[in-house]
């Protein structure tokens, strides 16, 4: 069993920052890839962004390329997402997933836990 849990969601204006961690339990977490969905109120789940097993590979949706890094650090188990120029369509619950795999992974079945999720608002 793989538990996730989120933090550093929030309320922040346009244009501000944010960063999301994502606390995962077990001495696995580093064998597998990780990603960041998001779903905004009355949308679909989205993938945001993924990262291979040793962080040396990521992937972004094209909706937050150049504004969002997703990095992880395996001696702390943890993955995080680094949001900046954030822009009111960013709202959304965000989700953090390990992969079945070491490899990016773009497709919500290529992924076997999630967490809570953690609300990201962005308004002024």
């Amino acid at each position: 069993q793989v538990q996730l849990v989120e933090s550093g969601g929030g309320l922040v204006q346009p244009g501000g920052s944010l960063r999301l961690s994502c606390a995962a339990s077990g001495r696995t977490f580093s064998r597998y890839a990780m990603g960041w969905f998001r779903q905004p109120p009355g949308k679909e789940r989205e993938l945001v962004a993924s990262i291979t097993w040793n962080g040396g590979n990521t992937y972004y949706a094209d909706s937050v390329k150049g504004r969002f890094t997703i990095s992880r650090d395996n001696a702390k188990n943890t993955v995080y997402l680094q949001m900046n120029s954030l822009k009111p369509e960013d709202t959304a619950v965000y989700y953090c997933n390990k992969g079945r795999g070491r490899i990016i992974a773009t497709m919500q079945y290529e992924y076997d836990y999630w967490g809570q999720g953690t609300q990201v608002t962005v308004s002024s």
